[in-house]
């Protein structure tokens, strides 16, 4: 039928109005429609509750597990050594101390000492009972005060790794008898270990630190903000505000999109590639991590940057061209203000990816055995992600705990990092 015959006023137009009953929604089949319909809502808002739960159970077992089993590693046993200086065959010179200490007590048998003192406090083998590091407690001690090269003092020093899984309710039966009899001489105690927050690696769980690895993360880090944001957004801007719409564009849009999605590991093949072999970079420092790290990140921030852009209305830039704004004032003053809370979401994403990445990392060479923090960017050095993939591969069960206590840190570090971004995000942010 066409529109001249149903036009107002026409007999088919009245015969079908006529024709058209309202709907009866009291009836059963309606009724029963209507509860179907109910019946539905109410179960997709079940699965999709059901689903949050299942996920904050999840997010609450993963933080539970990790603290309770990472709150043990940020603690340390110690034993009470008496140290007896003067009795000992030891010779130091204080003097010597004043001018070059760390030499001069190198050169001691401090390793000997501390084991003697062990043997003549805890009976035969008391040696054992110390940490392989406890030498090093006793050095620093004298560094700190040199009387106590005149005197008998006591030293708490760390214990060996059986006393401390003894002392945290784990080791054999044996450990847990003599940390027992320990406790009870009052020769033993358990606290807080600032060492670990301090110190690098080692082969001796009772004296590791993550120290080192957190810095190798902020030198790498900074590393690869420092390249990929500025660079990130200015490719945005350009694709999007400056860039001719034809086939060389298409082709790069379609590039970086292809490489968001590209392997870590084949960046970290691109790091071996360009940045070792090639130019001949450091291997294993914190600048060739940023690198390789910036490479994989950039591509994030682009795509972000695009969006935020796009997403800015285009009455803003109508309105500063209209007031006589150039073309360029209009992206730095108006476009880029009102789209960086999105470009810093799009960093967001990017950095806490590149923060928890190994494999390109492992590539270029940073899980070597770093026992010393790197001092600048062209040092050796690992992250921590690295860091906890070595320590979770140790046969000593006392990196288990490290290695827990490792991720809290990482994880901490990560919010915190992320925090610093949310916060810079809401600073900026616009509303219109």
């Amino acid at each position: 039928m066409n529109s001249t015959a149903l036009a107002a006023g026409s007999p088919a137009r009245d015969r079908l109005v006529a024709e058209r009953v309202p709907t009866d929604w009291k009836t059963d089949v309606m009724q029963k429609r209507i509860r179907r319909r109910y019946a539905a809502e109410r179960r997709f808002r079940l699965l999709g509750l059901g689903a949050v739960l299942l996920s904050v159970a999840f997010l609450a077992f993963l933080l539970v597990t990790m603290i309770s089993n990472g709150a043990r590693g940020f603690t340390q046993t110690e034993l009470k050594l008496p140290i007896d200086i003067p009795t000992s065959t030891l010779i130091i010179d204080p003097a010597a101390l004043k001018t070059n200490a760390d030499q001069t007590l190198a050169t001691a048998d401090l390793e000997g000492l501390a084991a003697k003192a062990a043997d003549a406090r805890f009976g035969k083998g008391g040696a054992r009972l110390l940490s392989d590091g406890a030498w090093l407690t006793v050095r620093d001690a004298i560094k700190a005060d040199p009387s106590i090269l005149s005197k008998k003092t006591e030293i708490w020093v760390p214990a060996a790794t059986g006393i401390d899984l003894a002392a945290k309710g784990k080791g054999s039966a044996d450990a847990k008898a003599r940390y027992d009899r320990l406790k009870a001489e009052g020769a033993v105690k358990t606290g807080f270990n600032p060492g670990f927050l301090t110190k690098a690696d080692s082969t001796d769980p009772t004296v590791v630190g993550i120290w080192g690895a957190l810095k190798g993360s902020i030198l790498t880090m900074a590393v690869t903000l420092i390249l990929a944001f500025p660079i990130g957004v200015l490719s945005a801007l350009y694709l999007e505000e400056y860039a001719p719409r034809n086939r060389w564009t298409d082709i790069i849009e379609v590039s970086i999109n292809n490489l968001a999605a590209v392997p870590s590991i084949i960046f970290g093949l691109l790091g071996l590639a360009v940045f070792l072999n090639t130019m001949g970079m450091p291997r294993s420092a914190p600048i060739v991590g940023g690198l390789t790290l910036a490479l994989m990140t950039m591509p994030v921030i682009v795509i972000a940057g695009r969006n935020a852009i796009k997403a800015v209305p285009p009455s803003i830039r109508d309105a500063a061209l209209g007031i006589g704004a150039s073309p360029v004032q209009v992206v730095f003053h108006h476009v880029l203000p009102l789209a960086l809370p999105g470009i810093l979401t799009g960093t967001i994403i990017g950095m806490a990816r590149a923060l928890g990445e190994t494999a390109p990392l492992l590539m270029i060479g940073m899980r070597a055995f770093i026992s010393a923090p790197p001092a600048g960017l062209t040092e050796p050095a690992t992250v921590l992600p690295v860091q906890i993939f070595l320590w979770s591969d140790e046969v000593s069960r006392g990196f288990v705990e490290k290695t827990s206590a490792a991720i809290i840190v990482l994880l901490a570090f990560l919010l915190a990092m992320n925090g610093l971004a949310i916060y810079l995000r809401n600073k900026f942010e616009r509303r219109w």
